[in-house]
């Protein structure tokens, strides 16, 4: 088996902004001699999330909308008293989600659904610059 890391950078704008991700996926694949295996896609850091959804509005907006109900804005966090910041349900919200994926590959093809995509979500309160470990397994 062989195992190739690449990374993904971009500058997000801050809370709620979601990138489609899965051509940079598809590109790192293509980019290796690889068939089949198992791809990882992992988010470095610990207040932004790697998931998958159907990447249209209507849907991107509910899923902020679900998020925001999870881990609201108008309440107090432990977090932000011991650490005198805003983020506490940007971390909570990063737990529930998680930072990372597993994407099966076969013939240098995603396995993924007619309408999944692999999406990066910022929960942070403020933009960021982020880095994504793309890591290929396979042969």
């Amino acid at each position: 088996m062989v195992i190739i890391t690449k990374f993904l950078e971009f500058r997000t704008k801050g809370e709620n902004d979601i990138k489609n991700i899965t051509e940079d996926v598809r590109n790192a694949l293509n980019e290796t001699n690889l068939e089949n295996g198992i791809i990882l896609v992992f988010a470095v850091g610990a207040t932004g999330a790697i998931t998958t959804i159907e990447y249209e509005n209507g849907l991107l907006n509910d899923f902020i909308s679900a998020l925001t109900r999870i881990a609201p804005k108008d309440i107090a966090y432990e977090h932000g008293k011991r650490r005198n910041d805003d983020n506490g349900r940007s971390h909570v919200k990063s737990s529930l989600l998680k930072p990372d994926l597993n994407v099966p590959f076969k013939a240098k093809n995603l396995i993924l659904g007619t309408w999944q995509q692999i999406i990066f979500v910022e929960l942070d309160t403020r933009p960021r610059e982020r880095k994504i470990v793309v890591q290929i397994m396979g042969e």
